[in-house]
């Protein structure tokens, strides 16, 4: 009986994480990236836990405590937890000491890309004991971990500072741990509990049946740390032990879960630098003058791309956007934009289109192209041309925040490894010359 109302307690627990998903998406407005990886790993555990009910799988009621179901409900309370989410399971490759490439899994990557959370469900007990070597061949202890987010949050800034990052213990963390962790600067969220030294037989207590690298249903998914999947295999007896050698004493820690040193939540605000420079791209420098961003979007143009533009902008307005994020900021523009801008300006501008760029320019810093070192390193593509390198190039170098509607190279170069800080708005084109043959509506 108590198998089976585990068991129920387990389905019934994965059928409400898989609702709670779908409310912080609706909370945040949008959908959260990496929402259908975290909705398949639960429906996953779902099926397995109804194979079990159904007779189909045979398992051990202790199988049923250390599901990946412990770490899944973590991440899912930590996105809750916190606001403008942006991605949960997220991969980030970064280079390692040895110059290797590397991958990280983020749990939470929150707070517009400031905050990464990596969610633990494993108990304080397995927890420590791997950091103090009584672990399993291969299990990575968390201090382990925190060495790799630091590394991993140094090379991916954003808004040119690195993101803060918070490990959250939902079964709680030794002190001493605690203590390492917050020495390395990262931040502990959950109860912090005492640890007992005492001095016994050299037979470690037994290990729980958690293993924190490998997902029971298909291997090792590339740089997951995984939490407390289920071993369905057989557990070794412990009457098979061989072993019959005289152990000396010896001095172990044994975490005390009853003696809560302190329970921490999530900070309420994550101090962050704002960047107060901001370079503007010439897909930015157009929409500003486009006279469909100064209330002439009442036509249908012969060109779709304009017609559609100009419902774009009849729904949402795009310059109350683009002034309220340059208000107050130093505002530059790199020589390569500024040059391009006036042949297209020259081109296809209209009186009030260019007189509305001479304004702009002239509350603008023009800069001489000077693209970053990460920028030359950037392969060449039909998204990543020269002219990008040198806009967003020289925005790294300034550490600027670039403004543009070119989303296309800010996602191939982050599919090269290079993120820049960057705000995407909705691009407008130079229309004023083309509404003499433009049906009003």
């Amino acid at each position: 009986m108590a198998t089976y109302n585990t068991l129920q307690d387990r389905i019934r627990v994965a059928k409400e994480l898989l609702e709670q998903v779908d409310k912080i998406c609706s909370r945040q407005g949008r959908e959260v990236e990496g929402r259908a990886k975290l909705c398949s790993k639960l429906r996953a555990e779902l099926k397995f836990l109804q194979k079990v009910e159904a007779g189909k799988v045979v398992i051990k009621e202790s199988h049923l405590q250390s599901t990946n179901l412990t770490h899944l409900r973590a991440i899912v309370e930590s996105a809750e937890n916190l606001e403008n989410v942006l991605s949960v399971l997220h991969v980030f490759t970064y280079e390692g000491p040895d110059g290797q490439k590397q991958t990280l899994v983020v749990d939470v990557v929150a707070n517009g890309g400031h905050t990464w959370v990596k969610a633990i469900g494993r108990k304080a007990e397995a927890l420590h004991n791997i950091w103090q070597g009584r672990g399993q061949y291969g299990d990575k202890s968390v201090i382990r971990q925190a060495e790799d987010f630091l590394e991993a949050s140094q090379q991916q800034p954003v808004q040119y500072s690195n993101p803060h990052i918070i490990f959250a213990f939902y079964n709680g963390v030794s002190s001493p741990m605690a203590d390492k962790l917050k020495e390395m600067g990262i931040s502990v969220r959950g109860d912090i509990v005492a640890v007992n030294t005492m001095l016994e037989g050299g037979e470690d207590e037994e290990e729980e049946e958690e293993d924190d690298s490998e997902d029971k249903h298909g291997g090792v998914e590339e740089g997951q740390e995984g939490e407390n999947d289920f071993l369905v295999e057989e557990e070794e007896d412990a009457d098979d032990d061989d072993d019959d050698s005289d152990d000396t004493d010896l001095m172990h820690t044994r975490v005390d879960r009853d003696t809560i040193v302190a329970s921490l939540a999530f900070p309420t605000e994550v101090k962050v630098d704002v960047c107060n420079r901001v370079n503007l791209d010439i897909t930015t420098l157009i929409t500003y003058v486009s006279s469909l961003s100064h209330g002439n979007c009442n036509f249908t143009f012969k060109e779709v791309v304009l017609t559609e533009q100009a419902a774009q902008e009849r729904q949402e307005k795009v310059l109350p956007r683009l002034e309220e994020f340059m208000k107050g900021k130093e505002l530059f523009a790199c020589h390569s934009a500024v040059e391009d801008f006036r042949v297209i300006l020259d081109t296809l501008g209209g009186p009030g289109e260019k007189s509305r760029a001479e304004e702009l320019l002239a509350r603008l810093k023009v800069v001489p192209d000077q693209p970053s070192e990460r920028t030359n390193r950037l392969v060449a593509s039909s998204k990543v041309n020269r002219r990008s390198l040198m806009i967003f190039g020289t925005g790294d170098t300034l550490r600027a925040i670039t403004m543009t509607a070119n989303s296309g190279f800010v996602r191939a170069a982050a599919n090269q490894g290079v993120r820049y800080s960057v705000f995407i708005h909705q691009p407008r084109a130079l229309t004023e010359g083309k509404e003499w043959r433009a049906t009003p509506l």
